[in-house]
């Protein structure tokens, strides 16, 4: 494992940032169940450390997209119900299940599989029933609903699962005012109406349908249960209405390789794209798109370094980039800040993500395993493992 002091970059994971906004959340949820998702290794952030963190700031369940994802957490020492909700053929549903950790299914073949694992197993399934309520991506048509409820039912008679949660998702809910927000409601309801016609939908059937978006601005949809993502992690889900209260939990930063004084006129990193047009100094900072530093970032994305911000100047490399210090008296080992929260005038993710054309969830989750996670504001019940 890297160490912390030697790394030549780190990301640096606050937990009472994440607590904070778990907190944060399960107010606004005005008595929802919190599932926090922590797919991705937690958006990049680490994921039993930060799984931890967001139980202790209030979640009561955690989602994951893979079953690997559940089963890494239940190795690192997590109790707390998991729903695993991305599942293809031939998964580990059996070390799912001697596992406990829920199940997401959407087809009748899927419903079959995860029956025949319980067989084995000796145990039912917990499963949640995921509708397609006009995301067209994950979750059965409402067309194909009905048979899936009535599989469902059966396979519930022969003792080999349990239905435990119907759930959707929705598609635009960070775009406030969007016409497929109360059509995708309109569309739960009448999913939930199937569900209790054909007895699925008994008391204790958890209904949930809410992101981090619909948590902060749609009461209505909250039902049960909200599963906050991006939220968590202290990142608006909707950033034309502000921050909500959250706070940045990821900084992202490096320390100078090199620096060189160059002459007027030198072209910087592959194709030249930046000449020096003056004397100037050179830093070398150790983190490219192998890192997960976006190659477009070239000559758009600002850091801080000297308590100053500087461009990214010339290409991003696979490992590197260069910026220019003028005159400033750096030093190789001296800290660069790509993005933090913002408290001592560093970029934000969020200011990245606006400047690349993109969103914070694809800044924060593709910086690569090579940078250390670095857990900050750990309590006594929080793993220290990056």
């Amino acid at each position: 494992m890297y160490s912390p002091v030697a790394t030549p970059a780190q990301a640096r994971v606050d937990l009472a940032a994440i607590r904070h906004n778990v907190a944060l959340l399960k107010e606004r949820a005005g008595g929802a169940e919190i599932m926090g998702a922590v797919k991705a290794d937690a958006y990049g952030h680490g994921l039993v450390p930060t799984s931890e963190a967001v139980l202790e700031g209030g979640a009561s369940r955690l989602g994951t997209a893979f079953v690997r994802e559940a089963l890494e957490l239940r190795a690192g020492g997590v109790t707390a119900p998991i729903l695993s909700w991305l599942i293809t053929p031939g998964e580990p549903l059996d070390e799912a299940l001697a596992a406990d950790i829920e199940l997401s299914a959407a087809d009748v073949r899927l419903l079959d599989e995860i029956a025949a694992a319980a067989r084995r197993a000796g145990r039912p399934a917990k499963l949640h029933l995921e509708a397609d309520t006009g995301m067209s991506r994950g979750g059965a048509p409402l067309a194909a609903w009905p048979d899936l409820l009535a599989r469902a039912v059966e396979l519930r008679a022969e003792g080999v699962i349990e239905i435990v949660g119907l759930w959707s998702h929705f598609a635009c809910a960070d775009i406030p005012g969007h016409p497929s927000i109360a059509q995708q409601h309109e569309a739960y309801e009448a999913a939930l109406k199937l569900a209790d016609q054909a007895g699925a939908a008994d008391s204790g059937v958890i209904r949930h349908l809410a992101n981090s978006a619909a948590t902060v601005t749609l009461p209505e949809t909250r039902y049960d249960l909200v599963r906050p993502g991006i939220a968590m992690y202290g990142l608006s889900p909707i950033p034309e209405l502000g921050d909500f209260g959250l706070r940045q939990a990821m900084t992202l930063t490096a320390r100078i390789a090199l620096v060189k004084r160059v002459t007027e006129g030198c072209g910087v990193s592959y194709g030249h794209l930046y000449v020096t047009d003056c004397e100037t100094t050179l830093g070398l900072v150790p983190l490219g798109y192998a890192d997960g530093i976006l190659r477009h970032a070239t000559g758009r994305a600002e850091v801080l370094a000297g308590g100053r911000r500087r461009l990214v100047a010339g290409r991003v490399c696979m490992d590197q980039f260069v910026i220019d210090l003028g005159d400033d008296p750096l030093s190789a080992g001296d800290e660069v800040v790509l993005f933090g929260p913002g408290d001592e005038g560093e970029p934000t993710a969020q200011e990245w993500a606006d400047t690349l054309g993109t969103i914070t969830h694809e800044i924060v989750t593709r910086i690569g395993a090579r940078v250390p996670r670095v857990h900050q504001n750990v309590t006594q019940g929080t793993s220290r493992r990056a």
